[in-house]
C-alpha cells in the first residue's frame, strides 16, 4: 500500500503488519541473507542485495549516531533495538523497528540478524522530527569544528 507523507522522498512504502523482514550479514555488514519480504519491501532482488553491505538500504534522513550505537552495541554482543528509515531502490522509503543482535555457532559470533517490522504513523512523525534534529545538531558541530 503506498501512502503518501511530507518528506525528501515522496512515496512510502507500507511495510505489512504480518510480515518480518528478515536479514543477516557477515561481520562487516554485508548481506548474506534476505528474506522475500526484504527485497520486496526494498524493491532490490535477492541477486541485487546478497554481497552488498547492509547500508544499500540507508536513508540520508538517518543520523549517523544512530548507526554508531548499533555497531558499538552489537560489538559488545548485545542487542539493539531502534527505530530505522530505509531507502527503497527507486527512492521511496519504508519505517521499520529493528532488532539486530548475533548469531553464535559454538560460542562463537558467525553473523549478525535482523528482523524488522512496522510501526505506527504516531512513531514516524516522532522519529523524523528527533532525526532531523539529531542531523542538524550534528551538522552544526560539523560546522563548528571547520570554520572556528
Amino acid at each position: 500500500m503506498l501512502v503518501f507523507n511530507e518528506s525528501e522522498f515522496l512515496v512510502e512504502t507500507e511495510v505489512p503488519e504480518d510480515e518480518l523482514i528478515i536479514s543477516r550479514t557477515d561481520l562487516f555488514g554485508k548481506i548474506t541473507y534476505a528474506n522475500e519480504t526484504f527485497c520486496e519491501i526494498s524493491g532490490y532482488s535477492e541477486a541485487e542485495l546478497l554481497g552488498k553491505s547492509h547500508n544499500i538500504v540507508r536513508h540520508p534522513d538517518m543520523p549517523s549516531a544512530a548507526f554508531a550505537d548499533l555497531w558499538s552495541t552489537i560489538k559488545a554482543a548485545k542487542q539493539w533495538r531502534g527505530i530505522v528509515k530505509n531507502m527503497r531502490k527507486d527512492k521511496g522509503f519504508y519505517w521499520v523497528e529493528a532488532i539486530v543482535s548475533g548469531v553464535y555457532k559454538n560460542g562463537e559470533l558467525v553473523e549478525y540478524k535482523s528482523l524488522r517490522t512496522p510501526i505506527s504513523y504516531e512513531a514516524k512523525r516522532k522519529y523524523q522530527k528527533l532525526y532531523d534534529k539529531m542531523r542538524a545538531e550534528s551538522n552544526e558541530a560539523v560546522r563548528k569544528i571547520i570554520y572556528e
